[in-house]
């Protein structure tokens, strides 16, 4: 407890330092804090978008294989021959 007591009294006894940082530091925390945003974005945006994936995927199979199941019957009708209809 003692030390924790004079490392507060140090710490408000010191003097504020007189410094220039320059206008590189502001940046480079800009670009960080940036790139941290973006991460979280994109990961959010790839745990919401994997389930839609996984939908339209299949929604996409079954339209085409309802689309192909189509188009064979009809392939199947063009070749029957019709009664009025002689080669």
């Amino acid at each position: 407890m003692l030390r924790f007591t004079l490392l507060i009294f140090a710490l408000l006894l010191s003097a504020p330092a007189s410094a220039y940082i320059g206008p590189g530091a502001g940046i480079s925390v800009l670009g960080s804090l940036l790139g941290i945003i973006v991460t979280i974005v994109v990961a959010i945006g790839a745990i919401i978008m994997w389930p839609l994936r996984k939908v339209l995927k299949k929604r996409r199979q079954n339209a085409s294989a309802e689309g192909e199941q189509a188009i064979g019957e009809t392939l199947s009708e063009e070749s029957e021959p019709s009664e009025g209809h002689r080669d």
